[in-house]
Parts: C-alpha cells; structure tokens; sequence
C-alpha cells in the first residue's frame, strides 16, 4: 500500500518520516520552534545558573503562570506547575486527610495511574474507593453523569473525574459533575490530563476544587509541562509533594501555597517558560487560532473514526459530542489483561512493524474490549487513517 500523506503542518514537527503519527494523545509532540525556545532557556540558565533561579526564574515564571491563567480563564495566582497530570493527581490526594468509613469516587474508564494514587489513598486512610460503571458503548452524556451520581452517599467526599477520559476518549459532562458534585459537598478531583488545547477551560467559572492538565499533549509543550490549579479556599491544606524551602520563606505579599510550590527543589523550569510563546505560536499556525486547532482536529478525528467504522464494519461507540481529539473503537478479539507498554497487542506491534503506523491497541478489562484509538492533530491528514483502516482490515482477514 502506497504511504499516506500528512498534513500540510506537519513540516513544523520533526516525526519521524517513516512513522504514521496517531497517537498524539498518549505523550503529545513538540514542535520545532518550541524545542528552539526550550533550549534558549536552558542556555539561559547554563550560562549562569546562579542569576537565573534567582533572578531570571521568578519573573519567567510568573510570566508563565499569567500566559496560562488567561489561556485556561482564571487567576494566575491559583496556578501552580507540576511536572504531569499525574503528579498533579498525587499531590492533591496525598496532601488531603480522610477518616476511616469515607468513599472516594472514581469512574471506570479512570487512567489507571491516576486510580492507582486513589486506591493508596483510600487504603491509607481506611476510606472506599467507589468505582462508577459507565456504559460503553454510550449513547447520552446524561448516562454518565447518572452513573456518576447514583453512586454518591453521605460519606462521598471526593470524586476523581476525567475531563477526558484516557482509554476510551470520552468527553464526560465534566460541567454537570462539578457543578453537581460540588453543590452537595463533595470535592472534585478533575484529570484534565488531555483537555488543554483540546477542549475550551474557564476554570474561575467551572468551580473544580482542584483541577490539573497537561500543556504537553495538545497544548504541544515540551515534556514536563503541567498545572495544578486549586481553588483559592482549599490552597491552605495542599502541599507539594517535595517539600522544600517555600514552607518557611517569609511571606511578604505572597502566599504559603505560591512559596511552597514556587520552591520545591532544583529542576529545569525550561519547560514551564516556553508557554506564553507555545500559546501564542500555535495559534499562529493557523488563521482562527486556537479555536480553529480544535475545531481542525475534532472534525479530522471524527473521520476518521467514521473510517475506521466503514472499513471494519463496526459501530462508533459515542456520539460526536463526546468526542474531542481523540477516539476509541472496539475490535475484534478478547481483551486479554497485559499491560500496553508490557505486553503490547499483537496487532499494535504488527502495525507498527509492518506499516510503520503508531496508534495505541490495548485491552480494558471495565469497560471490557479491545480497543484501538485514534488521535488527531494539525500534523495529520486524513489519509493516514484510511491508511490504517486498510492495514488493520487486511490483518484481520489473515489472523
């Protein structure tokens, strides 16, 4: 079979040329000119390491944290960065007190790192983990949120909720959860690990206790680059998960959550400093800005997805409103209980060593399938996915 095209973008990432790209979602892509900034600062900081976190970081990084506040729609001094979503997760859970007998919700379809941070929790204390079963394939955002919903009791006290989830790539009725979940006392954890640059944030209106993303996934940041954004009434009781020097500068006019986690050890912050021009460069790739890139990559995933489904013969698991830039199928096949990294699907190895295509296969056990998602970015084309609609339609005929 004849190569696929990419997009007419793409010339701005350096993929590799013999790689077919469609798992954006799993670890994101820098472009060219974001890794060009991102070695500026380290330069910066290598010339002299001592004037930089002195003098250089702080200004950078409120800079940083202002770029970023406006682009996600609240007060920068509610922001913090961490590395990952999943540290954002840990540092939440890990900083919060629980009395024997509380629950702690989650969704099935939870990224398993994240629900691993739970589950420690929740034994530490001698709490509940109260896993929600949602219905997948789904038909109405308004099955979730009852799944959601129906498990909550007087002893809920937190509830761990993806603003998309990571498996299976649905946009859950994150809005109606908080606003739910919050109104009757129960504090909302939010992993909007994927929504940055996929889905429009106002956290100052969304009212989240806590909420945290990554700005490496579709934000195209470098690695590294997270937030954590924690209402300004619970800042008091979240803590770093290294704790350093922030916990006993003086004050001034600042506050103990912005010292603490402004200072929590060496690191290179060179990530966290290319976001005011990450922010602003995307944008620039094409007429309509950020706007169009999500509009751009919800309709090229959405094609795809509906592609695959001719091609295979198979049903579209959600509707398009649960969809953001990225899409699960079910195939053909029992889901098997390997992990991904450790014991891949032979058809994802297969595709990639025959084909060259790099697209996530992996088995779920709740919700159980097998599945394979698509992901879309401005560096895609539609080709690529015919393209792999023909490789796996021809690998299933043989197997």
């Amino acid at each position: 079979m004849e190569r696929p095209q990419r997009g007419r973008l793409a010339t701005h990432w350096d993929l590799d040329e013999d790689t077919v790209f469609l798992n954006h979602g799993s670890f994101g892509a820098c472009p060219r000119f974001i890794r060009e900034e991102q070695r500026r600062w380290q330069d910066l900081m290598e010339r002299d390491p001592v004037r930089f976190f002195e003098r250089t970081a702080p200004a950078a990084s409120r800079a940083s944290r202002e770029a970023l506040a406006d682009f996600l729609r609240c007060d920068a001094a509610d922001l913090v960065f961490v590395q990952n979503a999943t540290s954002g997760v840990n540092t939440v859970l890990r900083s919060l007190r629980f009395e024997e007998g509380d629950e702690l919700l989650v969704p099935d379809h939870a990224y398993q790192a994240c629900r691993n941070a739970l589950d420690f929790v929740a034994q530490r204390w001698g709490a509940t983990t109260i896993v929600c079963e949602i219905p997948f394939p789904i038909e109405t955002q308004r099955q979730a949120l009852d799944a959601v919903l129906e498990n909550i009791s007087s002893r809920t006290r937190l509830a761990l909720i993806d603003v998309v989830t990571s498996p299976t790539g649905l946009v859950m009725p994150y809005q109606a959860l908080v606003q739910e979940l919050e109104a009757g006392g129960v504090e909302v954890l939010l992993d909007a690990a994927h929504a940055p640059g996929m889905l429009p944030l106002d956290l100052d209106s969304l009212g989240a206790s806590y909420t945290t993303g990554n700005c490496h996934k579709w934000l195209c940041a470098p690695k590294g680059a997270a937030f954590l954004h924690v209402r300004k009434d619970l800042q008091h009781a979240i803590h770093p998960l290294s704790l350093s020097h922030g916990m006993t500068f003086p004050l001034g006019d600042s506050t103990r959550y912005r010292l603490e986690f402004d200072w929590a050890g060496t690191l290179d912050p060179s990530a966290w400093f290319c976001i005011p021009k990450l922010i602003s460069g995307m944008a620039d790739l094409v007429e309509g800005g950020w706007g169009e890139i999500v509009r751009h990559n919800h309709e090229l995933v959405l094609a795809g997805r509906e592609l695959l489904c001719e091609v295979l013969d198979i049903t579209a698991l959600c509707p398009a409103q649960m969809v953001g830039s990225i899409a699960a199928v079910m195939l053909p096949g029992e889901p098997s209980a390997g992990m991904p990294m450790h014991e891949p699907d032979p058809l994802h190895d297969h595709l990639l060593d025959q084909h060259g295509i790099q697209v996530p296969v992996w088995s779920w056990l709740s919700p159980r399938g097998r599945y394979l998602r698509i992901s879309a970015q401005l560096y895609n084309h539609i080709d690529e996915y015919a393209y792999l609609a023909d490789c796996i339609g021809h690998w299933l005929e043989n197997v």
